[in-house]
């Protein structure tokens, strides 16, 4: 076992034997920190939980360093594989992506230049050109990049509609006028960051009216582009909202933005899973209308994070991200046949993320990541079922995807509390959120082992909960 300063300072890539011996010791810690931990959470205050992380940082030889730490790090960390974790779109990642990020790791290439990374800058390009077939692109002409997830793939989408509205070479800062970018109520916050990143101001993300299912109306839309004496600059349809999982209604949002010429991006970043699935698939019917879309494989894919991806109709679209670095790219060596993939990210330094991706579609395929996604949704509907059949529990709607949105009929105090209450405990790990001024709860499922039982068992202890928070205000 590495003990000793030369051990702890050898090189994952060199030595493979000292690598094997503190992996073993790395799974023992996490096994160890489970065994602390005893549940989905660590039970206990933020105070208490900062405090014991705090007190494992002395000084010790690596193997005890790796060993502690990583005991103290699994002890105080939710389990996303645990059944009764289910509050965020946070998934338990699949063990043979896991094992092909660490081989990633291991290697440490960076995409940002081809002589870093000779195969995973044709890897890459690949698992996008699969991945844009799949979302109704033609993968001859389409292109990508992996992200870090949804907000860096929303970004890209409004960069590059800037770049089609304002052409770089008339753009000075930004002209004057007012330029907007459209979207449901419920657009994820991300956008509007992008806008103020972008130069726009938040402000110039305009909410359009969605029913109660939080879907986007695209009537409703189409007369604000036609009313408007500003700028559009894009269209952002969500496919999968975060709390309901709702998908706008794709073909007809992309005769809109058709109409009136503007820039359709889709934030996918939670919906783009069903497209493994044969059954939801239809759901994004109209995807493959979009000018860009943002895929989380993060989410409905099983993988670590981070596994995001952002897809573009034509690769004539990245033209704005561009860049010549001769310490990088050099434009005899790709002349040569050394081609970079620098000009397709806003990031230098890239990590191949791509690789687990590619080992999870060769494994599972589109039918196996299905299967995950069908058991997923399988599981939502019970436990919507379970919910309307208790008297005590309040479901908002039939869930979409894998998201059950719910609430304990009592005050918003008391759901707030016992949201807490199981928190604090380390008993169980539920979600919350508000919907027209109301305090909702909200599972989200995405441990395709999971039972019915165990969803069962959730509600359960939601209820037990609420029972003891309503007693307690009284």
């Amino acid at each position: 076992m590495p003990s000793n300063a030369s051990e702890s300072a050898a090189l994952a890539g060199r030595d493979s034997a000292v690598l094997a011996e503190l992996l073993r010791v790395a799974l023992d810690a996490l096994a160890a920190g489970a065994r602390d931990r005893g549940g989905p959470a660590p039970a206990g205050t933020p105070a208490v939980l900062d405090a014991a992380w705090r007190n494992a940082l002395g000084g010790a030889p690596g193997a005890e360093a790796l060993r502690e730490l990583v005991r103290v790090f699994a002890a105080g960390s939710v389990d996303p594989a645990d059944p009764w974790c289910a509050a965020h779109l946070h998934t338990p990642p699949l063990a043979l992506a896991v094992a092909a990020d660490l081989a990633a790791s291991a290697l440490n290439p960076s995409l940002d230049s081809w002589d870093q990374a000779p195969i995973a800058t044709t890897l890459e390009p690949a698992v996008i050109a699969e991945l844009a077939a799949l979302a109704g692109f033609d993968p001859a002409t389409a292109s990508g990049v992996v992200t870090t997830g949804g907000s860096e793939s929303n970004l890209l989408g409004l960069l590059l509609a800037r770049e089609r509205a304002i052409p770089g070479a008339v753009r000075t800062g930004l002209p004057a006028g007012r330029y907007r970018i459209y979207g449901s109520a419920v657009t994820h916050f991300s956008v509007h960051r992008a806008a103020g990143l972008l130069g726009f101001g938040e402000d110039a993300v305009v909410p359009v009216d969605t029913g109660r299912d939080h879907r986007l109306d695209p009537d409703a839309l189409d007369r604000a582009l036609t009313a408007t004496t500003d700028h559009p600059i894009a269209i952002v349809a969500t496919a999968g909202t975060t709390d309901l999982g709702a998908i706008d209604d794709l073909p007809a949002i992309a005769e809109v933005a058709a109409k009136h010429r503007v820039w359709l991006h889709v934030d996918a970043a939670y919906g783009g899973g069903a497209l493994f699935s044969e059954r939801l698939a239809p759901l994004l019917s109209g995807l493959e209308r979009a000018d860009s879309v943002g895929l989380d494989l993060h989410k409905l894919g099983w993988q670590p994070v981070a596994a995001g991806i952002f897809l573009t109709c034509s690769a004539t679209n990245l033209t704005a991200l561009a860049r010549r670095a001769e310490y990088l790219n050099p434009a005899d060596d790709e002349d040569a046949g050394y081609t970079s993939l620098l000009g397709r990210s806003l990031r230098t330094t890239r990590r191949p993320d791509a690789l687990k991706i590619a080992v999870t579609l060769r494994a599972l395929g589109r039918d196996g990541l299905g299967r995950l996604v069908d058991r997923c949704s399988a599981l939502a509907h019970h436990a919507a079922a379970a919910v309307e059949a208790e008297p005590a529990l309040e479901l908002y709607q039939p869930p979409v995807l894998t998201t059950v949105v719910f609430r304990y009929r009592a005050s918003d105090e008391v759901n707030a509390r016992l949201r807490r209450a199981l928190l604090a405990a380390g008993r169980a790990v539920v979600g919350r959120t508000e919907i027209d001024g109301r305090v909702w709860l909200k599972l989200t499922l995405l441990n395709p082992d999971a039972t019915e039982a165990d969803v069962d068992g959730l509600l359960a202890a939601v209820l037990d909960a609420g029972a003891a928070e309503l007693k307690a205000v009284r």
